[in-house]
């Protein structure tokens, strides 16, 4: 990608909330600095300022583009790993703890878990150690970060560089965009902590942090901070950079580690809202955990230091604010990493019982007050993993294409002998099917908004042609069909038997083609895509048959035989064009060779 293209994505990987959240950040850091007596002349406010805004902005920058680089090398088969690996409650949450670990996004996994219990795919119980996993998986940013390899920060940055700009081979530029994301980090810090250097000797800033050792308060103010940024790995990180000059004592650390956690579950609860009740019940399973765990070890903070003090390394030749800057980032990383480990391992074996306490605090909704159709899988928060959230579309299409297959089991009957009342109800269905498109081309266009591989571009591109293409069958359902039903009652038209059972017959096998063509699609299945594509030669010879019947039946001397073999002939036409809708969906499963091979 070149540079200016890469440039003009900022704006976009930084949203408002981080900005505001960056905002409020400096806002506490400089609160004591204003109110303070006459600052020493020694302090250049001015050139720490732009040090500090400058060293986080290259930080969250560093953070952001890693996740998307990670995203793009390793999304694709993040499904498929959540999918097969959640077959017990210990390899979900070790498989929740790996895919957060490398989206970089505990609420994001909560997210893709709800699709998959929406789509029948994933008990709740069974999410429930998935979500417990994705705590242990936003450790992995501390441990990274606390390793300070700040020397290397800048060799990184060129590694990188040269492989994102001068490769031709995607996979590469992917990991480069990795190295030259974790190089910017440690950059961001490193330029962070030469900033913050001279508050080291600034008592109406050590003042404040000593209201740090208050655990309410520093749970409070990174649960809000968090909240704010919608990310527990950030607040995490920036804690860690501020350990490293010795501002924050190890309990005051583990505090805002404790904050952090309950802040991300912010991000779940507000996606959940307007969404089915799986979500819901999801997004307050994240946030029963979290705030069980904080409240389980808020009184154990300094037995949880002491032990981490003794499992860190220690610098006993240092002394004071050097040995507190040398020691503690270490000792808050792994403090953040046993925490969420234990407290996983605590409430594993709860799963069943956080499931019961769900269902009963968010009971299911009786059907009839599910009013309006929307769509079950469409997430914004997927909008950044392109590659989540293109699956999530094409389960979305399998949500409209439910209603098209009822449409299709309705329309026949429907036109051969039912009333009005029957036509206007598979109508009806159609402004679902619509309405569901709508929000599924609403949502690709924002998916296009980003950053995607060759790969998801395809992708994306074939997912809008299957959604047009559902949509077309519904569109021949509601317009022709339905009119050739209404014809059929306003003139009194009857149809005799044998015409019904060739209509039955044909309705069946067209039926099971628009069936097996959307399967495919949900499924990723070329196997029945390529079936469907074979079908051809058998639908055409099922339609040369009635067509040859129906000549046939033109010899009756019924004098509307002729207006009924016209209504007739469409029925048919109109068949053979949702079979050819039915058959251009299958074809964007399979690549272009097999769907020749396969015709």
């Amino acid at each position: 990608m070149p540079p200016s293209r890469k440039l003009s994505n900022l704006d976009k990987t930084i949203p408002v909330p981080l900005i505001m959240g960056l905002g409020m950040l400096l806002a506490m850091l400089l609160a004591p600095v204003l109110a303070a007596e006459p600052a020493p002349e020694q302090m250049e406010w001015g050139n720490m300022s732009m040090k500090l805004f400058g060293g986080l902005a290259l930080f969250l920058f560093g953070m952001e583009q890693m996740a998307e680089a990670l995203k793009a090398v390793a999304g694709e088969r993040m499904k498929v790993i959540l999918a097969k690996l959640t077959t017990n409650r210990f390899l979900g949450a070790a498989t929740g703890a790996f895919v957060t670990a490398v989206i970089q996004s505990s609420s994001v996994t909560t997210v893709l878990v709800v699709g998959f219990i929406t789509a029948g795919l994933m008990s709740m119980a069974q999410s429930i150690g998935v979500i417990m996993g994705a705590n242990i998986g936003t450790t992995i940013t501390a441990q990274i970060v606390a390793f300070k390899v700040t020397k290397a920060a800048l060799l990184m940055v060129a590694f990188g560089f040269s492989m994102l700009f001068f490769s031709k081979q995607e996979k590469i530029k992917q990991y480069g965009a990795i190295l030259m994301g974790l190089g910017l980090v440690f950059f961001g810090m490193s330029v962070m902590s030469d900033a913050m250097e001279p508050l080291r000797t600034y008592e109406p800033f050590l003042e404040l942090m000593t209201h740090m050792a208050n655990p309410l308060i520093g749970i409070l103010i990174s649960a809000a901070f968090t909240a704010l940024i919608q990310s527990s790995s950030a607040t995490t990180g920036i804690v860690i950079v501020m350990a490293t000059q010795g501002f924050i004592t190890l309990p005051a650390g583990i505090a805002l580690a404790f904050g952090a956690n309950i802040g991300t579950c912010v991000t779940a609860m507000l996606a959940s809202i307007g969404k089915p009740r799986e979500a819901v019940r999801a997004a307050l399973v994240h946030v029963l955990f979290n705030v069980f765990g904080v409240l389980l070890w808020v009184l154990f903070i300094p037995q949880l230091a002491q032990f981490v003090t003794w499992l860190s390394p220690a610098y006993p030749n240092l002394s004071g604010t050097e040995r507190l800057a040398s020691e503690t980032p270490r000792q808050i990383a792994n403090a953040h990493t046993f925490f969420n480990v234990a407290n996983t391992f605590i409430f594993i074996g709860l799963t069943t019982q956080f499931a019961r306490l769900v269902e009963w605090m968010v009971p299911d909704k009786p059907v009839e007050e599910l009013g309006i159709v929307k769509p079950k899988y469409l997430d914004d928060i997927l909008l950044e993993t392109p590659s989540l959230a293109l699956d999530r579309v094409r389960l979305e299409i399998g949500h409209m294409g439910e209603r098209v297959e009822e449409m299709t089991q309705r329309a026949m009957p429907a036109i051969l002998k039912g009333d009005r009342k029957a036509l206007r109800e598979v109508k009806r269905i159609d402004d679902e099917v619509d309405l569901l498109n709508g929000y599924i081309i609403q949502f690709l266009s924002r998916i296009s908004q980003g950053r995607m591989t060759e790969k998801q571009t395809e992708t994306f591109t074939r997912l809008i042609s299957v959604a047009n293409d559902v949509e077309n069958i519904g569109d021949v359902i509601e317009t022709d069909l339905i009119k050739l039903g209404e014809q059929r009652i306003e003139q009194g038209l009857a149809m005799n038997q044998g015409t019904k059972d060739l209509f039955e017959r044909l309705h069946k096998v067209v039926n099971m083609t628009v069936e097996t063509a959307l399967d495919s699609v949900v499924f990723d299945d070329q196997r029945g895509a390529q079936e469907v594509i074979a079908m051809k030669a058998d639908i055409n010879r099922l339609m040369d048959s009635a067509e040859l019947y129906e000549a046939k039946q033109l010899v009756s001397e019924d004098p509307s035989r002729l207006a009924s073999y016209t209504v007739e002939m469409d029925i048919i036409e109109k068949y053979k064009r949702i079979y050819y809708f039915a058959k251009r969906i299958a074809k964007e499963v399979v690549p272009d060779e097999l769907a020749a091979k396969a015709a």
